[in-house]
């Protein structure tokens, strides 16, 4: 005896023939969709927290310096003395108003917190300017890794070559 399909079953059978390839591509989507979309607004996940008022940290970049120049060929174990041209600073959020005769105010922008406190708006820090480096290493006696010394400070610091010094140091 040969068994047959029921009449429900034949109809969906025949829908799945003629629109077998738009309910794969909807599938695919609902399945795009339920992927996680990996940028930093994902639903569960919270931005990393920004550190109010976190300054330029010399000394760790000092260290971040001495290892990466101390890795360079011919340097030996490096060690880095940065001065700097003022300190950090911070740009503040301004409101500017404009009168019809060409006049106008320039505000501070606040923010209030409560219990009477307000604060500034910032908009960004600003780092300070490197005045001058200092590299001592026992390399630093060969002109091949005085160069190489020179351009990597160069080039991680802003500072122009003149700027910089390399000198020979003890192991």
């Amino acid at each position: 005896m040969k068994w047959k399909w029921p009449e429900a079953v034949r109809r969906w059978k025949g829908a799945l023939g003629k629109y077998g390839y738009v309910l794969l591509v909807m599938a695919a989507g609902a399945m795009l969709l339920l992927l996680p979309s990996g940028g930093r607004d994902s639903p569960g996940e919270e931005p990393p927290a920004r550190e109010e008022g976190a300054a330029f940290d010399l000394e760790a970049f000092e260290k971040k310096l001495e290892r990466t120049l101390s890795q360079i060929e011919g340097a030996g174990e490096a060690r880095v003395v940065l001065t700097l041209d003022g300190g950090s600073r911070q740009v503040l959020a301004r409101n500017q108003d404009r009168d019809g005769e060409g006049g106008g105010s320039n505000t501070v922008v606040t923010v209030g917190k409560g219990s009477g406190k307000q604060d500034v708006v910032p908009l960004q820090t600003v780092a300070p300017e490197f005045r001058g480096a200092l590299v001592v290493c026992p390399g630093g006696g060969s002109a091949a890794v005085r160069l190489k010394l020179i351009e990597a400070v160069s080039a991680l610091t802003g500072l122009g070559s003149d700027r910089i010094s390399v000198c020979q140091g003890g192991a």
